[in-house]
This record gives structure tokens, C-alpha cells and sequence, in this order.
């Protein structure tokens, strides 16, 4: 069963043609992408929402994403995709009530905000610390996390050292990114989302054809398998009559505490509450505000409605073909013992394609793996220049200087993140530290924009709290239930950010007008501010009606996604109503966003 593969020639030649077609597009633009610092991280701010809604897309479609979902199903079955299935909540909450406000501000990052909606020398400092906290530290641990899903395909599949995977995945990235800047790293994602999806559809019927299984209705009927199906979590009574405390926990872990309290109130790449990171930079890098928006609802679609259910069923596969970690250890004897997990189970189901798919697969994780790792160095790199190198270190810099350091910071974090990578060993264990160490920021990031109130000391207090409380856990290591140490997380962050706003002094009025004129946010949470501005503002603007369509754009994606679940399972008439939903859900949306479009223009 399984072992190191052999390519053949037709695997390589598909490989090199990726490879040459990625590189070829970086050389394109590398001559654009180096006239000036605008163009090296924003592409000169002309994106349409297409473009940036792919790039969006591909970067989340990356080599650890397929190895986690594999982990989350052995483990905890498919409702256990509840833990990133809730963040579609933060998604569309930015797609409705943040997108518009990030293009309207014209920053160049969204590090660069804090200086433009806080004031003094906190709001300097915390603009420079988040730069190289984000940009650095938090942006290696993600890299690494990534990076480590290559380490363990290089080992199973072509019988790499796991130095070996970093330097040969990390080589032709960085060089790529440092030479195409953004429009490169954008312009590529496109044909990457093609390949990965092409690659992950193909991996899941051929997990499905492995002689051990044959059909889908082998796969769903095997015991180690039929348990695994449900969207939610088992129920199952205690002695006492309740829940148990085994099925207590895996509610509370999988499903309550992600759609109660995770959402709104943890950092993660990708689904930062209030746009963030990445997602940010494509937003402030649309045409306009309905070009931002409109990349994110696309972005948000494709991400939680049309990918899941392939790497879902490759997973579900390896429970029949390799039932434990130990199973997959004996067909790969010479894989690290210290990258051991079953994370690994996705890999090792790819050494069953046949030839020809098996060097489009390969190309497709390459792809995977690119689009992420030179996104996040672009974006990384974007802090280091703008919001600390700029800002702090050599203010009168030339653009051509500029972006000479964006692409000497480029191949530095390339180089950390591989370091960091070789000492991983599960990507569960990375999204749970991830999460664990920006729990309880995520409020702060969603109220900023709409609570005049909030300042700098309110960011620096909630990050020095959440990061010391997560490494106090790690000292003491209470054995509470992981969803507990969050709540408890998030409990003691909030309260000290809420004290620390209450006992500072608020930014100063003139900043906070200013703030106001340019973004125009919605809501209450601006009174004082607009009684100072009074006879210069329009109508304030409510946010009933964005707060109803992110309901309504949360119930289109869930139903498409359990749409086509039901449909995988053979539950037809199920599929159809959910899809009917998705689809009556979808309509109302688009049509909304085009009468909104048209009354603009007229």
C-alpha cells in the first residue's frame, strides 16, 4: 500500500509547464511591478473584483488547507469543519459593513489605518509594532504552517528530507514574488485557482476508484466511514441523562463556541473580524467600493461553497484505505516520526493517481502552495516598507529604494518561515495556536470603524493581553478543553482592552473628524464626533440593511455548501431545496447590489 512515487515523463512535463508559465508572468511584470511602491503591493489600485476575488481564493486554496480539512474529518468526522465553516460569518459581516470603508480610506495597508484613525505617539508605535508583529512574527507562523503541508507532500510523494521540501518549494517562490510584486502574485492566482481545483476534483474521484473502495456507496457504508457523514455533531446521553461530557465537549469545540464566539472575537488570517491582512490589501486594491465588495462576496462563495467538498471526500477515502496514523507510518517507513499525524493521510491517498494526473495533482499543490506563500510575502513584505522601513527608518526613501527593500524583505521571511516550518508537526496544532493567540482582539477590530471611543492603548492592551494569556496556558497547561481556554481567553482580553479604553484619553477631535469625513461609517457609535461636524454630513447611515444582507449572503454559501453535500450523498431532493435556497438567497443579493449600482449612476 502507498509508498514513494517514480515520475514519469509526462509528470514532469506538466510540472516544468507550470512552472514556465508561472515565471514567465513574473518576468511580464516585473518592469511594472518595480516602477514604484503603489504598483509593487497594490497594483496601482485598478483590480477589477473578479481578479482580486480569485486572488483571494487561491491564496486560501493553499498545501496546508487540504491537510487540515483531512485532519479535522479522521478526527472529528465533517461536522468537525464547523471550526472554519464559522468563519463565513466574518466574511460576509466584511463583504456588507467593512469592505466599502477599507476602499474608502486610500491607505496604502491596513497598518497604515491606525495612523489615520488614532493620534499621538501610540498610534506610531502600535503602526510600527503591528507592522513587524504581523508582517513578521504572526506572518512567519503562517508561512511555516503552510510550508510544513509541502514538508510532508515532499516526503510521502517523492521521498524528500524535509529540508530538502523547504528549499526546492521556497526557491521558485521567492523569486517569483520578489520579481512580479502584486500584479504578478494576482495575475498568476487566476491560473492557479483553475489548476488546484482541476487537481483537488481529480484527487477525490481517484480516492474514490482505489480498489478498497470502488464507489460512493462503498465509501459512505464502511464502518469507518459511516459515522463520519453528519453536518453536526453526534448526540449522545450521558449517565444522567444529558449530554455526555465526550459529546459536550465536541459541540462546544466544534460548532457552538465557532458560530457563537469565534467569529467575532479571534484574529485569523484570512477571516480577520473587520477585513484584515491580505483580504484587506485586495479590498484597497479594487477600482472602487463595489469592486472591493464584490471581490469579497466571491471570495467568501468560493472558499466555504465550492471547495470543501473534494478534499472532504479524499479524506473520508483514507479512513477506509489508511484507518490510523500508524497504517499510513507502515506503507511511508521513512518519513520523519516527527511529522507524524494524520494530516499526512492526504498525501499519502495522492500516491494512488496514475500517471499524467499524478504530475497535474503535483502541479496543482506547487500551485497551492505559490499562490499562498507569495501572497503572504508580498503582504509581509508590504508592512516591512510602508508601515515601518518607510514610516521609521529612511522616511525620504525613492520609490526605486522602496522596492529594492520589499524585495530583500521578501526573501528574508521566506527564509524564517522555512526554519519555522521544519519545527512544526500538525497544521491542527498550528490553526489551534493561531487561534488561541489572537483570541479576544477580534471585537476591537470590528468596533474601531463604528465606536468613536476606542484608541491605541485599547489595540496595544488587547494584543499584549491575548498573546500573554495563550503563552500562560502554555506554561501551566490547566488540561481544560481547548473551547474553555478560548472563552476564557477572550473573557480576560476583552475585559483588560475595555479598561484600558475607559482609563485613556480618546484620540484627539480633529483626528477623529477627519476619520469620520473620510470614512463615513454607519451606526451610533459616532455621536460626539458628529455633533462636532454638525451641518457638514449628510444622513448617517444605518446598518440594519447591511447587517440583513449578511444574513442573507451567510444562508445563500451555507445552503449551496450542504447543497451539494446532500447531492454527494445521494439525498437529491434535499439538494434540490437547499440549492433552490442558495440560489432564491443569491438572486435577492445581486439584484440588490445592482439596483444599489444603478441609483448611484443616476
Amino acid at each position: 500500500m502507498g509508498g514513494n512515487i517514480t515520475l514519469e515523463r509526462i509528470d514532469w512535463i506538466l510540472i516544468g509547464a507550470y512552472f514556465l508559465a508561472v515565471i514567465l508572468v513574473g518576468l511580464l511584470v516585473a518592469r511594472l511591478a518595480g516602477k514604484n511602491s503603489g504598483e509593487f503591493f497594490l497594483g496601482g489600485r485598478k483590480m477589477p473584483w473578479w481578479l482580486l476575488g480569485f486572488s483571494m481564493v487561491a491564496t486560501t486554496f493553499s498545501t496546508d488547507t487540504p491537510n487540515l480539512v483531512t485532519d479535522i474529518v479522521r478526527q472529528n468526522g465533517v461536522a468537525g469543519n464547523w471550526v472554519w465553516w464559522a468563519f463565513l460569518v466574518t466574511g460576509m459581516v466584511t463583504v456588507f459593513l467593512y469592505a466599502k470603508l477599507w476602499r474608502r480610506s486610500g491607505v496604502m495597508t491596513d497598518i497604515e489605518f491606525y495612523e489615520l484613525r488614532y493620534s499621538g505617539k501610540s498610534a506610531a508605535f502600535l503602526r510600527g509594532f503591528r507592522a513587524l508583529y504581523l508582517g513578521v512574527f504572526f506572518n512567519m507562523m503562517i508561512m511555516a504552517s503552510v510550508s510544513l503541508a509541502a514538508i510532508k507532500i515532499g516526503g510521502v510523494m517523492l521521498g524528500l528530507s524535509p529540508l530538502q521540501s523547504i528549499v526546492w518549494a521556497g526557491l521558485a517562490t521567492v523569486i517569483f514574488s520578489s520579481l512580479g510584486g502584486f500584479r504578478g502574485v494576482v495575475f498568476t492566482d487566476c491560473m492557479l485557482f483553475i489548476l488546484a481545483m482541476v487537481g483537488s476534483v481529480a484527487a477525490a474521484y481517484f480516492a474514490i476508484r482505489h480498489a478498497d473502495i470502488g464507489s460512493l456507496e462503498a465509501l459512505f457504508s464502511h464502518p469507518n466511514v459511516a459515522d463520519k457523514l453528519s453536518f453536526l455533531p453526534p448526540v449522545e446521553n450521558g449517565p444522567t441523562g444529558g449530554l455526555s461530557d465526550r459529546n459536550l465537549n465536541l459541540w462546544m469545540t466544534l460548532l457552538i463556541i465557532p458560530l457563537v464566539v469565534q467569529w467575532w472575537s479571534v484574529w485569523y488570517p484570512g477571516a480577520e473580524p473587520g477585513g484584515g491582512g491580505y483580504i484587506a490589501q485586495r479590498m484597497l486594491a479594487a477600482k472602487d467600493e463595489r469592486h472591493a465588495a464584490g471581490a469579497v462576496l466571491f471570495f467568501n462563495f468560493a472558499h466555504y461553497g465550492l471547495r470543501p467538498w473534494p478534499w472532504i471526500m479524499v479524506a473520508l477515502a483514507s479512513l477506509v484505505v489508511f484507518p490510523t496514523i500508524e497504517d499510513i507510518h507502515a506503507a511511508f517507513p521513512n518519513l520523519d516520526s516527527g511529522k507524524l499525524g494524520h494530516d499526512l493521510a492526504y498525501p499519502a491517498m495522492l500516491t494512488f493517481l496514475p500517471h499524467g494526473w499524478l504530475g497535474l495533482v503535483l502541479a496543482s499543490l506547487t500551485a497551492a502552495y505559490m499562490s499562498t506563500i507569495s501572497t503572504h510575502l508580498n503582504w509581509g513584505s508590504s508592512y516591512v516598507v510602508n508601515d515601518f522601513y518607510k514610516r521609521f527608518v529612511k522616511p525620504e526613501a525613492s520609490e526605486k529604494q522602496l522596492v529594492l527593500i520589499g524585495r530583500i524583505s521578501t526573501v528574508v521571511l521566506m527564509i524564517l518561515a522555512g526554519w519555522f516550518a521544519l519545527q512544526l508537526q500538525s497544521a491542527l496544532d498550528t490553526f489551534q495556536i493561531l487561534l488561541q493567540v489572537g483570541a479576544g482582539t477580534g471585537l476591537i477590530f470590528m468596533l474601531r470603524w463604528f465606536w468613536w471611543r476606542i484608541n491605541a492603548f485599547s489595540e496595544l492592551s488587547a494584543m499584549i493581553a491575548s498573546f500573554a494569556i495563550a503563552v500562560m496556558f502554555k506554561i501551566i497547561d490547566p488540561d481544560w478543553a481547548w473551547w474553555f481556554e478560548l472563552i476564557l481567553s477572550v473573557g480576560l482580553t476583552t475585559t483588560v482592552w475595555l479598561t484600558v479604553t475607559f482609563l485613556t484619553p480618546a484620540s484627539d477631535m480633529e483626528v477623529l473628524k477627519n476619520f469620520y469625513k473620510m470614512a463615513r461609517p454607519g451606526g451610533l457609535g459616532w455621536r460626539p464626533v458628529r455633533r462636532q461636524l454638525e451641518g457638514q454630513l449628510g444622513p448617517r447611515e444605518s446598518l440594519a440593511p447591511q447587517i440583513g444582507y449578511a444574513l442573507l449572503g451567510m444562508t445563500a454559501v451555507y445552503a449551496f455548501l450542504f447543497g451539494v453535500g446532500q447531492a454527494v450523498y445521494g439525498n437529491y431532493l434535499a439538494a434540490l431545496i437547499l440549492l433552490a435556497v442558495a440560489g432564491a438567497a443569491g438572486f435577492k443579493i445581486l439584484s440588490s447590489q445592482t439596483r444599489s449600482v444603478t441609483t448611484q449612476v443616476s
